[in-house]
């Protein structure tokens, strides 16, 4: 067997390996992408209910003057979530949302503002220390299965920052980077701000029908405090389960795609063996015809 066959054959082995470690990766990220759905969609009935119940409240009081409705007069200090991935092998799902979070962290620093960082996810966090970037906070290892602890430390962690004055540390304003879920083959990022939130006043009646009448005790502003960080860790899980389930997708179309890749260039080698081979056999059968060529000359010599 001649040097190139064996090296095209070895290369051929070399392929399958990768290509059954990327379809076995393709059919857990399969499995795995149910789940992350039914935990998407079993946190919605929640953050449906408690945005209800803040709707409620502020619709029925005379006055909302809340920290965390208050925008500050001069902002100069501002956070920003980002949430990636612990895990590699999912495309582009990292380098999106890391660039999303550049363009806004340039946008914000262009308009005279001092940006804080907060990263989720290792990949995240390796990306900020390979550049030397500063994070005020670091979390990990959640970010495909995220818990509610892990939105409650999170949200304790920014509301702690955003209720300190800039001078002393604190963020006026908090922003929030992740990919949002909108279908298996499309994940998007997304960049918005987190506080101070926004009150917007509509004579339109609700989509989910008219508000619930609630007795407020002892008042409604009462009500309205314990609510509001409530309502922000309720934001900040949903993005974290949207980002998980986005995830899984980006990486079992990812995985597809490479063992894709990986079948085609396995057939391609499989022709190139093929050819390499079959001029080895012509190479032979053209050595033996020339030598029983010159046996019959030498014989009637």
């Amino acid at each position: 067997m001649g040097a190139q066959l064996r090296a095209v054959r070895r290369r051929i082995r070399s392929v399958q390996s990768t290509a059954k470690i990327t379809r076995a990766q393709e059919l857990i990220a399969s499995s795995r992408i149910i789940k992350a759905q039914q935990r998407l969609h079993a946190a919605a009935p929640y953050a449906r209910e408690i945005t209800q119940a803040v709707e409620a409240v502020v619709s029925r009081s005379a006055n909302v003057d809340h920290p965390l409705t208050r925008p500050a007069a001069n902002p100069s200090r501002v956070g920003v979530l980002i949430l990636t991935s612990d895990r590699g092998f999912c495309g582009g799902f990292n380098a999106n949302v890391l660039r999303e979070a550049q363009s806004l962290r340039a946008l914000l620093a262009g308009n005279g503002l001092q940006v804080t960082t907060y990263v989720s996810g290792r990949k995240g966090i390796v990306w900020h220390r390979f550049r030397n970037l500063d994070m005020a906070a670091e979390w990990s290892g959640f970010s495909d299965v995220p818990a509610h602890a892990n939105a409650a430390e999170i949200t304790s962690v920014l509301l702690d920052a955003y209720g300190r004055d800039a001078a002393d540390g604190g963020v006026d304003e908090l922003y929030l980077v992740y990919t949002e879920f909108v279908s298996m083959l499309t994940q998007r990022p997304v960049a918005l701000r987190l506080l101070p939130l926004e009150i917007e006043e509509t004579t339109e009646a609700p989509p989910t029908g008219p508000l619930p009448i609630y007795e407020f005790e002892p008042s409604p502003e009462d009500v309205l405090n314990a609510l509001l960080p409530w309502y922000v860790e309720s934001r900040i899980l949903h993005a974290l389960l949207d980002s998980a389930a986005a995830e899984i997708a980006a990486r079992r179309r990812a995985m597809k795609s490479a063992t894709d890749n990986a079948n085609e260039l396995i057939e391609q080698l499989t022709r190139d063996a093929n050819k390499a081979r079959q001029a080895e056999i012509t190479q032979e059968i053209s050595e033996i015809v020339g030598g029983a060529n010159a046996l019959a000359e030498a014989s009637r010599e």
